[in-house]
């Protein structure tokens, strides 16, 4: 549960981060991180498409230099878009001014006020910088969709074991990902709709 859903010391070290929306509604919000690339991002739009589900892509700047028709296919289907860095960087041991940086250059291709930070982790002076420019999203439940370990169905548990009122959940757009998420999205998904969950964006 420590790594499905953040401790509460995370919580703590970033309390101006948005971990969780409104728990009073009945409403969760999708988001994938580390794309866009071409052999997840198309399938992953079309699945969002065919069940009428918006969600928030937080998006390495490189990947979008690599691959923009991946990037425009996700916007011109109405989902909103998020900062991941440029080259998806830990914040832990890299200079204020370096992380920085390389935020700001991704921004300049992907214009968001919504930002997150690979692998969860930054320095307080990044977030204490960045929270000023940015909504820092972190989440509320980290599916595991990444993991070698875990199987499609264990994916699919995570989100049915621990997902709630204004959870936001974290998928994958990546390598690592896409073949549990061809099974475990569609599933994820009709799941929380018979659940009743509404899903939303960010504002």
């Amino acid at each position: 549960m420590i790594i499905e859903q953040p401790a509460k010391y995370l919580r703590w070290l970033y309390p101006k981060a948005i971990w969780r929306m409104d728990p009073s509604e009945k409403s969760v919000y999708l988001t994938f991180d580390d794309g866009p690339i071409p052999e997840a991002t198309p399938w992953i739009i079309e699945t969002l498409e065919r069940y009428g589900v918006k969600a928030t892509f937080f998006m390495v700047g490189d990947n979008v230099r690599k691959h923009p028709k991946e990037f425009e296919l996700v916007k011109s289907h109405g989902h909103r878009i998020g900062n991941h860095t440029y080259n998806h960087i830990g914040g832990v041991f890299l200079l204020a001014v370096n992380y920085l940086k390389n935020v700001d250059k991704a921004n300049k291709v992907l214009k968001t006020d919504l930002f997150r930070p690979p692998r969860g982790w930054m320095r307080l002076i990044h977030y204490e910088v960045l929270r000023r420019h940015y909504k820092v999203i972190m989440w509320d439940l980290v599916t595991r969709d990444y993991s070698r370990r875990l199987t499609a169905e264990d994916v699919l548990n995570n989100v049915k074991r621990y997902a709630r009122n204004g959870s936001i959940i974290t998928f994958h757009d990546s390598l690592k990902s896409i073949d549990k998420l061809k099974t475990a999205l569609p599933q994820s998904i009709e799941w929380l709709q018979e659940q009743g969950y509404e899903f939303k964006v960010f504002d």
